[in-house]
């Protein structure tokens, strides 16, 4: 598979730009007319590049860098002005770079979106169509405005997401550095005591170093196939539509973690669709980055949908509903927003309410699972050392009676 960028344009004239993964060039304009586009440029893109210091640009990064031009752009500084104001403040040298080259292309008669479009490896489709809406409206300072806070938000999500997933990724591979540290080297070292002094092994203790021995043995063979498979799995994940899906769809089944990413996927579609539609994009083509942004194929698809019943005459509220992916409660505020005319505001409430709720499950899932992770971990490593010790045990016993 292999990333294009293209520019493209919707049967009404309206412009679309971004990304896609496909598996030849060919490929990749056909995806494009399946989602009823117009190529206008199609070419491989550049993979996302590091600076100078290593770093990526992140949310963050991309977020102080709007508030700043809001700033200027609102004080009435020209654009170009403002962007070598800001280049100069820049910590990020990646971004630094970017937006130079942004200011060249500006003093060279380019406009502002054009020249953002350039840079697809930094700048999202989102990014894109906000700025090409302040630039048509008028409006520059307060998109720029609105979508500073849509970055600082997503920024804070993702921090949350992290928060409650390291917690169970580090105890969870230090029980699995012990395990295997305890079946590698210490049971071995048993075996060879055990067998000086001759007992008659209890049969824990037999299963216990018949595993230690296979795993010795076909140490390798073992990592080399559980590296493959994992391999193998990711990359049916990554670049097949079958694999992303499914993946997804299981993402939101888990017990624990279900909850917490349908949470996630709510908060940022309803934040993502109500920025875009305060800064002036249209609904069709807002739905169209959203489903690019949902971070889940079960969402993205269900938000196509949604676009597809629109095209054909419907509201938002019904397709919504129809897909089964989101609760009545956002149904219902959709609703009314599409009645009362006050779409993005409800669209708004609805983000703040499932962040909060993110906040809440994101401490839930963590009370929940250290008790889990723990018992797990008492239950495997306390049956290895209570296999080990039980002909010790036997012996002493065996030994008090002589």
């Amino acid at each position: 598979m292999s990333l294009f960028s293209y520019t493209a344009k919707f049967p009404d004239g309206r412009p679309a730009g971004g990304t896609l993964e496909a598996e030849s060039q060919p490929a990749a304009v056909q995806l494009l007319h399946q989602k009823g586009l117009v190529v206008v440029e199609l070419k491989p893109a550049k993979t996302r590049s590091m600076g100078a210091s290593g770093a990526r640009v992140g949310l963050d990064d991309l977020a102080i860098f709007c508030r700043q031009m809001a700033t200027l752009v609102d004080a009435g500084i020209p654009i170009v002005a403002g962007l070598e104001a800001v280049a100069e403040q820049l910590e990020n040298k990646k971004l630094r770079s970017v937006v130079n080259e942004i200011r060249d292309a500006v003093e060279g008669g380019t406009n502002l979106t054009a020249a953002v479009a350039k840079h697809q490896a930094v700048f999202s489709p989102l990014f894109v169509s906000m700025v090409r809406a302040g630039e048509a409206s008028g409006h520059l300072a307060e998109v720029l405005e609105q979508l500073a806070l849509y970055l600082e938000k997503s920024a804070t999500l993702q921090r949350k997401i992290r928060t409650a997933c390291v917690y169970p990724a580090i105890v969870v591979g230090m029980a699995g550095t012990i395990t295997a540290l305890l079946i590698l080297t210490v049971i071995p070292a048993f075996k060879e005591i055990f067998q000086t002094l001759g007992a008659t092994l209890p049969l824990p203790t037999l299963l216990l170093i018949a595993f230690s021995d296979f795993s010795r043995r076909f140490f390798f063979p073992i990592a080399a196939g559980v590296g493959t498979a994992i391999f193998l799995f990711r990359r049916w994940v990554d670049r097949t539509p079958t694999g992303r899906l499914w993946f997804d769809r299981m993402m939101l089944r888990l017990p624990l973690f279900g909850p917490l990413v349908r949470k996630v996927a709510i908060a940022k579609f309803a934040r993502t669709l109500a920025t875009l539609v305060r800064s002036g994009v249209q609904i069709l083509a807002a739905l169209e980055i959203v489903s690019e942004t949902a971070g889940n194929q079960v969402v993205a698809n269900a938000i196509l949908k949604v676009k597809s019943s629109i095209r054909e005459g419907e509201n938002i509220a019904k397709p919504l509903a129809a897909s089964g992916v989101f609760p009545p409660m956002v149904i219902r505020m959709v609703a009314v927003g599409e009645q009362t005319g006050r779409l993005e505001e409800m669209l708004g409430k609805i983000a703040v309410f499932y962040e909060e709720q993110v906040d809440a499950a994101v401490a839930g899932l963590t009370s929940a699972i250290e008790p889990i992770i723990i018992g797990v971990l008492g239950l495997v490593i306390g049956s290895i050392v209570m296999a080990i010790f039980l002909p010790i045990f036997r012996m002493s016993a065996l030994m008090g009676h002589h």
